[in-house]
């Protein structure tokens, strides 16, 4: 069982990353106050602590987890390399569409970042709401119906 260490939101395009303790997630707006959070395949996104901390190990770099701008950060749980599997955090339920692709904004933060993120899915997950409800740090993370990544 993993665990959400990590909650994350923007208020606009290119916004400062603001990190909270809890958050309401809805099938109409994802994450509280995020701009990215209207209905569709990227309303909310995850990336896994461990590919994290192996990214910034290869650039040998201590990089906070909100340059790659997601909203959520899990713990000891490894996300897909596939879409169609369901995450529950708490009591909220999302489902899986496909990879977050790294953008030139990673490079702006991080040379070289943005490579880094490319290969097996590590940039993360983009998921739609499923069923809403309130997160917060240190609520339970499993995945349902998934293709773990290696």
């Amino acid at each position: 069982m993993g665990k959400l260490i990590g909650i994350a939101r923007r208020d606009q395009k290119r916004g400062e990353v603001q990190t909270i303790d809890s958050a309401e997630v809805t099938e109409a707006s994802g994450v509280q106050q995020d701009f990215r959070g209207k209905p569709g395949p990227r309303q909310v996104t995850v990336i896994a602590a461990r590919v994290w901390r192996d990214v910034c190990s290869e650039l040998g770099r201590d990089i906070p987890w909100t340059a790659r701008r997601a909203n959520l950060l899990v713990d000891a749980i490894d996300l897909p390399a596939a879409a169609g599997g369901t995450l529950q955090i708490g009591s909220v339920r999302l489902q899986i569409h496909r990879e977050t692709d790294p953008c030139s904004r990673m490079d702006e933060q991080c040379p070289g970042l943005t490579a880094a993120l490319q290969p097996d899915w590590r940039g993360g997950v983009c998921c739609s709401v499923v069923t809403g409800g309130t997160i917060a740090i240190g609520d339970p993370v499993s995945l349902q119906n998934g293709t773990i990544a290696k």
